[in-house]
């Protein structure tokens, strides 16, 4: 069973910088790929960022509104993805979920996490 466990939200002014981390478990054969997605109110969740691995490669696709602002990563000794967001804009104002993809393929992401809620003040 695939747990996927956000941490890092919270409140920022405009400007500020916050990382998020996804702990995953259970993944060791299921997925190489993850990501991030976030829902703003009123919203439809729309897709951040990925990460693939293959070994010691891997691949990132962002999107280009957070482009140039926002980094994923992953850490691998512990099964752990990371979202760095800097710049952080009032629009970026979500909550921000982890996901899964068990395919690879970034089409089918079956597992999520319960969210973390990101405030950005102007």
């Amino acid at each position: 069973q695939v747990r996927l466990v956000e941490s890092g939200g919270g409140l920022v002014q405009a400007g500020a910088s916050l990382r998020l981390s996804c702990a995953a478990s259970d993944l060791t054969f299921s997925t190489n790929t993850m990501g991030w997605f976030r829902q703003a109110p009123g919203k439809e969740r729309e897709f951040v960022a990925s990460i693939t691995w293959s070994g010691t490669i891997t691949s990132t696709f962002v999107a280009t509104s957070v482009k140039g602002r926002f980094t994923i990563s992953r850490d691998s000794t512990e099964n752990t993805v990371y979202l760095q967001m800097n710049s952080l804009k009032p629009e970026d104002t979500a909550i921000y979920y982890c996901s899964a993809d068990p395919t690879g393929t970034r089409r089918n992401w079956g597992y999520w996490g319960q969210g973390t809620q990101v405030t950005v003040s102007s």
